[in-house]
C-alpha cells in the first residue's frame, strides 16, 4: 500500500515542501530510503523501530520503500523521523490515515517514542500556510515558534503515540494559539542594559547616538577598562524598534540556525551578536558542507560587535567586506546557491596598541613599530566601510564616584527615532532607508556644502592628512548630525563634528 505524507526541507531561510512516499510490499524484505537522504535519514530505521516498539507497534517484516520527493534535492537531518514512522504505520494498515495529507508533519524521534525539537520551524510553518495545509504537527518544544503564523492549526506533541491516537481514534491534540501582535508589542521595549549606567564618556555616547541615527558602522579605540564593551552592549537600546516584518525576518534566520528557545515565539528586540576572536571565516559569514547562516546573518537587523578587532584573523575580517556593502551573503555550491540576509550595524572595539594603552600613557610599553604593526592588522578597504572612529578615554575617579544618573536610553532613542523619520521621508522614493546607505549621487544631492564648510573640510584633509576615502564618510556622518538637529542644510559645525569621528585616518595612527 502506498501512503503520502508531507514534510518540509530548509533552503537558505525558506522552506520547500517534501512529499514522503511510503510503499510497503509483501513480496520481499528490506528498508530502502531514496531521494538523496543524508546519513541521519538513512539511520532513521533504527530510531523508528525502537520508538514504535516502545509504544506498542513495530515495523513490518516486509519490503519498505521510502521516497523523498523531489528526489533531486538533498535532504538532511532527523526531522523526517515522525513523518516516515507514520507513513509506515498507515501503509501497513496498522492505523487509519484518511486525512493525514491535510497536515504537514515533522519531528525527531527518541527511542522511547518521544519527540525532540527541530530547526527551521518558522519558515516551515509559513510554507505550510502558503501551500494550503490545514495544520502542522510538531514537537511541543517548537510549537510557540510555529504558532505565530496565523490561519494555520498548530499542534505540539510530546510522543508519537499522541499523533497515532489523533489519526487512528480521533483523540484531539492540544492546539496552540498566540496573539502575535500583542506578544510583539508587549516585549518590543525590553532591554537588559541602559545608557544611564555608563559613567562619563559623553563624547563616545554622542558618537553612538550619531551612529544609531544614521545606521553607521563604528569602531571604538581606547585602553582596557574604558567602557568600550559596555557602550557597545547598549547600542540596541537606542536603535529604532523592530517592525513586525523585521521581527519575522530575524526570527526566520535564528529558527533555521536552531537558536530559538522553547519559550520564545517571536524575536522582539534587535539581535546583538558578539563572536569570539577565534571564530573562522565560515562561522562568521555562513556556509559549510550543508550551508548554515553565520554570525553576520544572525545579526541581521541588529548589531554585530567585534571586540578587540585586530585579534581576529585578517582573512576572517576581509570576508565581511562584500556583506557590508551588499547587506547579504551569497554562498555558492556546485548544485545550488543560498542567499542569507546580512543587514547589520557593525560595532567594533580595539586597543590602540598591543599593550592596550594610548601612546601618551605612561604605562605604554609598545614601540612605535609595534603600534604600527598592530594598527595595520585592519586593512584600508575594511576601515573604509566604517564611518565613525572614536577614541574612548580612560574614566576618571570623579566620574566613577558620581552618583548622578546619566541620560537614559529612552531619551537618546527618541532623538534617534526623530532623525530616522526625517531620513525615511527624504529617501521615500529610493531604495535606501538611512544615511549610511547613501551612494555618490545621493551624497551630491543631499549633502550640499556652503563656502565655510568647504573651506573647513579642505583644511582638515590637508592638516590632519585625511585620505580621500574619508571625504564621503564625513559628509554622510555630517548629514546624520544635521538630521539630529532637524537642520535641512549642512553647516560648518556639522562638518567639524564629523571630522572628529575619523581618528584612524589621521597621520598620528600611522594607517
Amino acid at each position: 500500500m502506498l501512503t503520502k505524507i508531507y514534510a518540509s526541507a530548509i533552503h537558505g531561510v525558506s522552506a520547500q515542501t517534501i512529499t514522503i512516499e511510503v510503499n510497503v510490499d509483501t513480496s520481499g524484505v528490506g528498508y530502502h530510503v531514496v531521494g538523496l537522504p543524508d546519513s541521519a535519514i538513512k539511520e532513521s530505521s533504527y530510531r523508528i523501530s525502537a520508538a514504535l516498539k516502545n509504544v506498542g507497534y513495530k515495523i513490518p517484516g516486509k519490503k519498505i520503500t521510502i521516497n523523498l520527493a523531489p528526489a533531486d534535492i538533498r535532504k538532511e537531518g532527523t526531522a523526517y523521523d515522525l513523518s516516515i514512522a507514520l507513513g509506515i504505520l498507515v501503509s501497513s494498515d496498522y492505523i487509519k490515515g484518511e486525512n493525514i495529507g491535510d497536515y504537514l508533519i515533522m519531528g525527531e524521534l527518541s527511542l522511547d517514542g518521544g519527540l525532540m525539537p527541530i530547526k527551521g520551524v518558522l519558515p516551515i510553518a509559513i510554507k505550510a500556510r502558503e501551500e494550503g495545509f490545514k495544520g502542522i504537527i510538531l514537537p511541543k518544544q517548537n510549537v510557540r515558534e510555529a504558532a505565530i503564523v496565523d490561519q494555520l492549526e498548530v499542534y505540539g506533541v510530546e510522543n508519537i503515540k499522541e499523533v497515532i491516537d489523533f489519526f487512528n481514534e480521533g483523540i484531539p491534540l492540544p492546539q496552540t494559539k498566540i496573539d502575535t501582535r500583542k506578544e510583539f508589542q508587549d516585549k518590543i521595549n525590553f532591554f537588559p542594559f541602559d545608557f544611564s549606567e555608563v559613567k562619563g564618556q559623553e563624547t563616545a555616547k554622542r558618537a553612538m547616538e550619531v551612529a544609531a541615527a544614521g545606521g553607521h558602522n563604528i569602531i571604538l579605540i581606547g585602553p582596557p577598562g574604558s567602557g568600550k564593551t559596555m557602550l557597545a552592549k547598549r547600542v540596541p537600546s537606542i536603535l529604532p524598534p523592530l517592525t513586525l516584518k523585521e521581527a519575522l525576518e530575524t526570527t526566520k534566520i535564528h529558527s533555521v540556525a536552531g537558536k530559538i528557545g522553547a519559550e520564545t515565539s517571536l524575536m522582539t528586540v534587535r539581535p546583538f551578536r558578539s563572536p569570539h576572536h577565534t571564530i573562522s571565516d565560515v562561522a562568521l559569514v555562513g556556509g559549510g558542507s550543508y550551508p548554515q547562516p553565520g554570525e553576520i546573518s544572525l545579526a541581521h537587523n541588529g548589531v554585530l560587535f567585534l571586540d578587540e578587532m585586530p585579534e581576529f584573523k585578517r582573512t576572517v575580517l576581509e570576508v565581511m567586506r562584500q556583506p557590508l556593502e551588499d547587506r547579504e551573503v551569497t554562498i555558492s555550491r556546485a548544485k545550488f546557491t543560498v542567499n542569507y540576509p546580512a543587514s547589520f550595524m557593525l560595532v567594533a572595539s580595539m586597543n590602540p596598541s598591543p599593550s592596550g594603552y594610548f601612546p601618551d600613557d605612561p604605562n605604554n610599553t609598545s614601540s612605535q613599530m609595534e603600534m604600527q604593526r598592530y594598527m595595520n592588522k585592519l586593512s584600508g578597504p575594511l576601515l573604509d566601510r566604517i564611518d565613525i572612529h572614536i577614541e574612548v578615554q580612560k574614566v576618571e575617579f570623579e566620574q566613577l564616584a558620581d552618583k548622578r544618573k546619566g541620560e537614559t536610553s529612552d531619551e537618546i532613542r527618541n532623538r534617534v527615532l526623530k532623525a530616522r523619520e526625517t531620513q525615511q521621508q527624504r529617501y521615500a522614493e529610493s531604495e535606501i532607508h538611512y544615511n549610511a546607505q547613501m551612494g555618490p549621487k545621493d551624497i551630491e544631492k543631499h549633502c550640499e556644502l556652503g563656502e565655510d564648510s568647504k573651506t573647513l573640510i579642505k583644511n582638515a584633509m590637508e592638516k590632519l592628512n585625511l585620505s580621500a576615502r574619508a571625504y564621503d564618510r564625513i559628509l554622510k556622518v555630517a548629514r546624520t548630525i544635521a538630521d539630529l538637529e532637524s537642520s535641512e542644510n549642512l553647516n560648518a559645525a556639522h562638518i567639524s563634528e564629523a571630522i572628529q569621528y575619523r581618528s584612524l585616518d589621521r597621520e598620528f595612527w600611522n594607517v
